[in-house]
């Protein structure tokens, strides 16, 4: 076992190895940062919130992380220091803007952590010009995904509750992120598992040739078979030649939201499937055609293990439906539920061999590929459980970019604290998607789920007249 300062030192796991391999491509390391605020309208003690963030520091392995370099492997490693022991700066807002401030917390999402033995994450505790304050965290990708963000500074705040206020339970205790480690590496050094999954996605690339549909049609592909000479062609380029990015939120309000989420109760499906089938019809409406590959991310947080364990666990695939127009929106979405169910007992594969295997399978022209855009769906919210007892204090969360992206498109779909509604936040370059572009896209994806699931039975092809 290799050790680093006298901790246990770890290889990096398949979604932690997801990073690097688009990172350096990148102009900027920061690519790699996630950058987040979370204010609370409520006057904070904020030696009691450094105690609680110095607490659940103690408590979650991966947000004491390092990384450590081996030069002759040529690998990257992990280890877990014992202590955080670092200051937690407070940042006063209060007297400038709002724009002023995210303009400056912009600023620090933008910072890499491409130092070894250094820290993973910066926390930074805020009062915002609006009065509300908390905290602001960056930390990088390969130790922090949506959901251990959102459950670290869920326990950041009962902790702090529990601390201050009366019958406020102490949170459970969170997972050791070494040991989900470890089980993750057990399954990439060729277990039976590991085996049976790329069995599976071998037997599913295989199948047929998936193909390119764009935001705006099949422009892009047109041009692609008649730059190659090749009329059959199925790819085309899916990115521009720049990875300058910007965010653009879209926001939908809590009674429709409520609406759409009452439809997937009542046939027992989940949002993201009602995502999927809203996207690929719109793509199947637009490039008229009933074949639709869209990359998914996956989070992989089955067990309480997984789930409080922190790290990051997101392992991302294409996923392909062929569905007719003759069948109806609410066959189409039982394909999507079925097909979503079966890909979840595979996920745990390297996302990465999938792609390098379907390249080599293929073999697209070079820059050229099929999936346009990633969907993350993200249920987890702040409120649930031990934050419901607070009342009916309101609280505010918001995402940074941090000015880079190696895909052309990304959608991430959250609930918004506020009221509960959606939040439509698309990630994208800012040469291949205009603000416009998006928009436009929203508010289809929109009316086609909203016609869809005021009349499930209306075949697909009715709805695409009708939308």
């Amino acid at each position: 076992m290799k050790t680093r300062k006298g901790y246990k030192a770890y290889p990096l796991t398949a979604a932690q190895k997801f990073h690097n391999f688009y990172a350096p491509y990148s102009p900027g390391k920061e690519i790699l940062n996630v950058g987040t605020s979370l204010t609370i309208e409520f006057e904070l003690n904020l030696d009691e919130l450094r105690k609680a963030i110095y607490k659940a520091y103690e408590r979650c392995e991966s947000m004491r992380a390092r990384l450590a370099y081996d030069a002759k492997e040529k690998q990257w490693y992990q280890y877990i220091v014992e202590k955080e022991e670092r200051e937690i700066e407070f940042v006063d807002f209060t007297g400038r803007t709002m724009e002023e401030a995210e303009a400056e917390m912009t600023v620090w999402t933008r910072v890499p952590f491409d130092k070894e033995d250094m820290p993973m994450n910066k926390i930074v505790i805020i009062k915002m010009p609006d009065g509300f304050e908390g905290m602001f965290i960056v930390g990088d990708h390969r130790f922090l995904d949506a959901q251990s963000l959102i459950g670290f500074m869920k326990d950041v705040i009962e902790l702090y509750c529990n601390a201050n206020f009366e019958n406020i339970p102490y949170p459970a205790q969170m997972r050791s992120y070494v040991e989900q480690v470890e089980k993750d590496l057990a399954y990439e050094n060729g277990s039976k598992a590991q085996a049976r999954d790329r069995a599976y996605f071998r037997k599913l690339i295989e199948e047929s040739e998936p193909i390119y549909n764009g935001l705006d049609g099949r422009k892009k592909l047109e041009e692609a078979r008649a730059a190659t000479g090749n009329p059959n062609l199925r790819a085309a380029p899916t990115v521009s030649d720049s990875m300058e990015a910007a965010i653009d939120v879209f926001h939908l309000e809590e009674e429709p939201t409520k609406r759409l989420m009452t439809f997937c109760e009542q046939q027992h499906i989940s949002l993201q499937c009602l995502l999927l089938m809203g996207i690929r019809t719109y793509l199947q409406k637009v490039n008229q055609c009933d074949d639709v590959s869209i990359q998914v991310a996956y989070a992989r947080r089955a067990t309480l293990q997984e789930k409080k364990s922190g790290g990051t666990r997101i392992h991302s695939f294409p996923f392909r439906t062929i569905i007719p127009e003759e069948k109806t929106f609410l066959e189409g979405i039982w394909e999507i539920r079925d097909r979503q169910n079966e890909v979840f007992r595979y996920v745990n594969f390297d996302p990465v061999e999938y792609m390098s295997y379907r390249r080599q399978y293929y073999n697209p022209p070079q820059g050229m590929n099929y999936e346009i855009m990633s969907l993350t769906y993200q249920p987890a919210t702040l409120k649930e459980k031990g934050l419901t007892d607070l009342g009916n204090i309101r609280y505010k969360t918001k995402r940074y970019c941090n000015g880079y992206y190696s895909g052309g498109l990304y959608l991430t779909v959250m609930h918004r604290p506020e009221d509960n509604g959606l939040d439509f936040s698309f990630e994208h370059q800012i040469k291949a998607y205009s603000r416009e572009q998006l928009e436009y896209f929203y508010y289809y994806i929109c009316k086609i789920m909203f016609k869809g699931t005021e009349r499930p039975n209306l075949k697909i092809g009715e709805i695409i007249k009708l939308v």
